[in-house]
């Protein structure tokens, strides 16, 4: 029974389609046990669904090269995922408008506390400077920020598992903080999600309300935009 057990994991880890098929059947369980949750903001899919995608790639002795073959489709969704916000904003593209001034504040306030508090903190620690580079563009979308790192040095695997953490991190903390900052405006609560968590703080703006996440999928873009001019300049 254990040798037929084997040889047919042996054969189903030949096949592209087994980690993609792991990946989407993982996030969906953690998806709905969220729903099953409330959407509690510690009960994150993302980051559930990323704990047990790698323990099972851990525990099956599955190298990333070979897991990454088969859920890289996954990533190439990213970009369409993206540029597919681009709907929402249009919905409410009259409102964005009326929203632009304080949005160009929040934008570059945001994104400069996110960037050079980072750097300064890696520097006073001792960092090297791969490190630094790698670290500074860690509140931006993750194909942004590896390519902002790889072209200036840093290490873009690094960079990747910044800026899944940090999106994580921001995705549980952005609801209790806000909410014990007693601020209830939908567009203002959307904008800081995106600003500080990017694509993960999106989604679960979405999750809470459409228009905090076409306002948090705003932010994500625009800090994504102004991060690429301002790190080259800053480091």
């Amino acid at each position: 029974m254990h040798e037929d057990v084997f040889a047919l994991w042996v054969y189903l880890a030949r096949s592209p389609l087994l980690w993609l098929t792991v990946t989407i059947l993982a996030y969906c369980l953690c998806d709905r046990i969220a729903a099953a949750l409330r959407r509690a903001p510690l009960a994150n899919p993302v980051l559930m669904s990323m704990c047990l995608v790698g323990l099972l790639v851990r525990g099956t002795g599955t190298p990333y090269a070979t897991y990454f073959d088969g859920a890289q489709f996954i990533h190439f969704l990213l970009g369409p995922a993206t540029v597919a916000l681009a709907i929402p904003l249009y919905q409410h593209r009259r409102m964005v408008a009326r929203s632009i001034l304080p949005m160009a504040c929040a934008l570059i306030a945001g994104s400069l506390t996110a960037l050079v508090s980072a750097v300064l903190i890696a520097r006073l620690l001792g960092a090297p400077a791969s490190v630094v580079i790698s670290i500074a563009p860690k509140s931006v979308t993750a194909a942004v920020a590896m390519g902002i790192s790889g072209r200036l040095g840093g290490d873009p695997a690094l960079t990747a598992v910044l800026v899944i953490l940090t999106g994580i991190l921001g995705a549980i903390i952005v609801t209790p903080l806000l909410d014990r900052l007693r601020i209830t405006d939908k567009r203002a609560r959307g904008f800081a999600a995106g600003l500080a968590a990017h694509g993960i703080g999106t989604a679960r703006a979405f999750q809470v309300d459409p228009l905090s996440g076409t306002f948090a999928g705003i932010a994500m873009g625009l800090n994504a935009l102004l991060t690429a001019v301002i790190v080259p300049l800053l480091l």
